[in-house]
């Protein structure tokens, strides 16, 4: 009984041993080489046998005792490091990041505090960037209180996000932001843009965002502003797992009994429709005339939907949930296998009380009249729901010099709206401002999308020195966006107060299906080799990559008539009761128009090659100036299949480009920690498949018409970058920095002459855009000490853009100038930003678990749309967000945390407005999104 007792008190003392400990864990970086990891490093705990050493990544782990410990990082021909007082709990993980230089002498220690060390590491990224870059780690996004990837990326210095959901860098529009996933190129979920919408990627699958803003040869050319890089998260070093949930209330949009929409299916909750919204016929179905007088008319008419008008109820408020779950195994004595996996799930309510959006033109018939016209008006409510579940599933498996990932990412996408709006529209003609008609408009809208990511990744290091390092990435992308069963049914209003169909002031009662789908085959392979040029560091870079992309689009429209029978009570829901279908006994009732069937110019197939080859070579011409050369050549192909009127394209070459993009970085390093950087790289910007097609996408809601254009050439850029940057202690840093960029045929947004309504894309004249950015983050400890834990950061953005007008675009301006108007043949560039602004008040206290924040960005007036002829500008006024964020982490292992976050403080909206000379400005848009207060719990296991 005695031995027993011994064995389980042995046992139990064991258990306990291993419960107490904590782990060490961290990444060891090669200060000679940009900071990449460095393998195979030693890590020992000062004063005994315990030890490790870094592994193909650069990553160690330790398992420990509870204490306090030095531990001891070297390399052969690096100087050694002891970082000192660091305090290892039970059950807690603390990171440990260390960069390790290179040494002449025999042997150096040098020694510093973990504290001190953590951030050496940080600022030692941006100081041995080879290019000029910003980024946020999980940490910082954390600290922000970002519950998105677009709420995050704001923090970036020259970063803003357009409609909450778009990325611009230095002001540019995001047709000059390139969004990578992972470092791959992925297609975006809106046919309208050429950057994925950013709101879609939520914060607990992120690692890091990176934005590079200077070119190097191994990045994609088709950039300008910047290249915005998603890194999503890999295996943990233990296991961890965590739940969240959120609420978020907004006076102006929740809890409204008037808030509008239509009936959902039962699987709009899960961000898809159950096929209750599918095409009711075939898209080839001949549709019989009313002369015909046969039953089939009556059968198709009546298998349409019959609900046309949104329903009132109570919005609600905003709510969210998700979780993560990670780990790590040993596999033998030398490899691992880890997993992530990831779910979120977000439901919003968006209410507009007060939408408004306007179509106005300068006065064609007085020259002397500065005030422009209104050509069309509307106001009313407009109710969304949007859905967003997003799943990750990542697998890892690493060698001493290899690894090997796959990672699959699902992200699903489902938003309703419904709307009723009162219009006015001008029948006079464009610029008449004469013989309005009033109207109401209903409108019922869904829209399905989603995106699959599969990365599947290897890196590879060997020589005997593993100086060789070969990266390859294969990712296949598949996107869809469907419009299904949009409905709008303007209404005409007459003098006696009936209501009408009247195609002649506004359009038939029309339902609308859209298909885009999108598959995007990426290939990237990279070398990289360590050497020695002169005495010193050097490495040479070569690879190349191949893209496929592919879409498909197309419209199916139906419109309907009842030969002008009043619509009772003016609720475009009596149209399609079964009595009020048009049958042979009922002439006077609603019917399916007989030439509505699918017309060929409403779709189109686009295809894009993109190959591309690159050699860049990064050497030290000096202790002191570090140069990094740079070529990449790309050969890019559009193709364009479709049909406007009589004219076929089959795989019509719309594009054929072999180019050649130069870079180089110059470094000089003034001091240990301040640098002086300058590049100069040539860049481009093509256009998207919608843009360089003969497609027609119509928005019954606004009634604009937008026609793409298979003319277009691609934008050539030359860019020029200098920057002074200086580091301190605890992450505090300053910049300055000025930038020129040399436009060739710049493509933008325009008016058609005559047609308020109608917009195009167009080569427009040339341009240049030049300005400077200014950032500081200074801990305001120097006032108090109390004030240490408090950071003060801001960066502003200063820019000046001028495009010289194209021939046409100055003639047609000129032909409508007003009395005693002088037109400049320079204006500003099209989605060009005049300033921007951010800035921050952080509060971080560790010890007590609180991280604290208020966070401003504003944006100056941009030019959104170009005006032509008797049409003016577009601008986009500036929208002043103010955000307040407070994350309290709590319990004896911090491991409960609460988020408080109160979004547009100052309930800015947001505007845009057509401005002319010395004209009042009139509205081409304006929403309202109010104030939201948000709360969410999260705990970690």
């Amino acid at each position: 009984m005695k031995k027993v007792y011994i064995v389980l008190t042995l046992l139990f003392g064991s258990i306990l041993s291993l419960t107490a400990q904590g782990t060490i864990a961290g990444n060891i970086l090669d200060g000679e080489y940009n900071n990449e990891p460095m393998a195979f490093a030693n890590v020992l705990v000062k004063g005994t046998t315990i030890g490790t050493t870094s592994d193909f990544d650069g990553k160690y782990q330790l398992s420990l005792d509870e204490g306090t410990y030095s531990i001891l990082f070297s390399f052969v021909g690096y100087e050694s490091k002891e970082i000192s007082d660091v305090v290892v709990k039970s059950g807690q993980v603390v990171d440990l990041d260390v960069v390790l230089s290179s040494n002449s002498l025999d042997e150096v220690v040098i020694t510093t505090s973990i504290k001190r060390n953590t951030e050496e590491a940080v600022l030692n990224i941006q100081k041995k960037s080879v290019t000029l870059l910003d980024g946020l780690s999980a940490q910082s996004i954390k600290s922000s209180g970002a519950g998105s990837l677009a709420s995050a990326v704001k923090a970036v210095p020259g970063v803003s996000v357009e409609g909450g959901k778009y990325v611009y860098v230095r002001g540019l529009g995001d047709r000059y932001t390139k969004s990578t996933l992972n470092g791959v190129d992925i297609p975006g979920l809106d046919p309208d843009r050429n950057t994925i919408q950013m709101d879609i990627f939520p914060t607990n699958i992120l690692d890091n965002i990176i934005v590079i803003k200077s070119a190097a040869a191994e990045y994609p050319a088709d950039f300008t502003g910047g290249v915005v890089d998603i890194v999503t998260k890999d295996f943990p070093t233990r296991f961890e797992a965590s739940v969240s949930l959120g609420a978020g209330y907004n006076h102006s949009m929740h809890g409204k009994d008037n808030y509008l929409n239509g009936t959902a299916s039962d699987t709009d909750f899960f961000g898809y429709d159950d096929g209750t919204r599918n095409v009711p016929i075939n898209r080839y179905q001949t549709i019989p005339g009313t002369f015909e007088n046969r039953g089939l008319l009556t059968s198709l008419t009546g298998r349409f939907n019959k609900e046309l008008r949104a329903k009132e109820s109570t919005s609600n408020p905003n709510f969210d949930f998700g979780f993560t779950l990670g780990d790590q195994f040993k596999v033998g004595s030398d490899n691992k296998f880890g997993y992530l996996a990831s779910f979120s799930y977000k439901n919003n309510t968006t209410f507009y009380e007060n939408r408004i959006d306007g179509a106005y033109s300068i006065d064609a018939n007085d020259t002397s009249n500065n005030e422009l016209v209104a050509d069309r008006f509307s106001t009313g409510r407009e109710g969304i729901n949007n859905v967003l579940l997003n799943g990750l599933v990542g697998l890892t498996f690493k060698t001493q010099n290899s690894k090997y990932k796959v990672n699959l990412l699902h992200i699903q996408n489902g938003e309703s709206s419904g709307g009723f709006f009162n219009q006015n529209i001008a029948q006079g003609g464009s610029g008449s401002g004469s013989g309005f008609e009033p109207l109401t408009k209903d409108a019922l809208a869904y829209t399905e999308r989603s995106v699959t990511n599969l990365l599947i990744n290897g890196n590879h290091s060997f020589d005997t020195k593993n100086d060789w390092n070969f990266e390859w990435k294969l990712a296949p992308t598949f996107s869809k966006v469907h419009d299904k069963d949009h409905r709008v049914t303007p209404l005409q209003e007459s003098q006696t107060g009936e209501f009408f169909i009247s195609a002649s002031a506004a359009t038939f009662p029309i339902r609308i299906w859209r298909f885009l789908q999108e598959e995007n085959w990426a290939t990237k392979f990279d070398f990289n080799k360590k050497y020695e040029l002169f005495g010193k560091p050097a490495k040479v870079k070569f690879g190349g990559g191949y893209t496929y992309k592919f879409r498909d689009f197309s419209v199916d429209d139906w419109t309907f008539d009842n030969n002008g029978t009043p619509v009772t009570n003016g609720n475009p829901n009596n149209l399609l009761l079964p009595e009020n279908i048009w049958s042979r006994d009922n002439n006077d009732g609603t019917y399916l128009i007989s030439v509505d069937i699918f017309n060929p110019n409403d779709a189109y197939e686009g295809e894009q090659h993109i190959a591309s080859t690159y050699v860049s070579n990064e050497f030290n011409i000096s202790e002191k100036l570090k140069t990094i050369l740079g070529l990449r050549a790309e050969a890019f192909t559009s193709y364009y299949t479709g049909q406007d009127g009589a004219d076929l394209y089959d795989r019509f070459k719309v594009l054929d480009e072999y180019d050649l993009f130069p870079s180089a970085n110059l470094i000089y390093e003034v001091t240990d920690d301040s640098n002086i950087r300058s590049s100069y790289y040539k860049t481009t910007a093509r256009p998207s498949f919608k843009e360089a097609s003969l497609s027609q996408i119509f928005d019954p809601i606004t009634d604009r018409l937008f026609i793409g254009n298979i003319n277009l050439k691609p934008t050539y850029v030359n860019n020029f970058d200098l920057r002074y940057e200086n580091f301190g202690n605890k992450g505090q840093m300053f910049a300055i920095s000025g930038f020129y960029k040399d436009f060739t045929d710049p493509l933008e947004k325009s008016f058609f002459a005559s047609a308020p309504t109608q917009l195009t894309i167009g080569n427009l004249g040339s341009a240049k855009v030049y300005g400077a950015e200014f950032e500081f983050r200074k801990h305001l400890g120097f006032i108090s000490e109390n004030l240490t834990n408090l950071k003060f950061a801001l960066n502003v953005s200063v820019t000046e853009s001028e495009l010289t007008m194209s021939d046409e675009e100055f003639l047609s301006r000129e032909a409508n100038a007003r009395d005693g108007q002088t037109i400049d043949r320079k204006r500003n560039l099209q989605g060009q930003s005049p300033f921007l602004i951010n800035t921050s008040l952080n509060y971080n206290n560790s010890d007590l678990g609180l991280q604290t924040g208020l966070f401003f960005n504003m944006q100056g007036k941009t030019l959104e749309v170009v005006g032509l002829g008797g049409v003016p500008d577009v601008f986009t006024k500036p929208f002043e967000s103010l955000n307040f964020t407070l994350n309290k982490a709590f319990g004896e292992d911090k491991k409960s945390s609460i988020d408080i976050k109160v979004s547009n403080i100052l309930g800015a909206e947001r505007k845009s407005v057509y401005q002319s000379f010395k004209a009042q400005d009139q509205i081409f848009s304006l929403r309202e999104p109010g104030t939201e207060f948000s709360i969410g719990y999260s705990y970690k296991f």
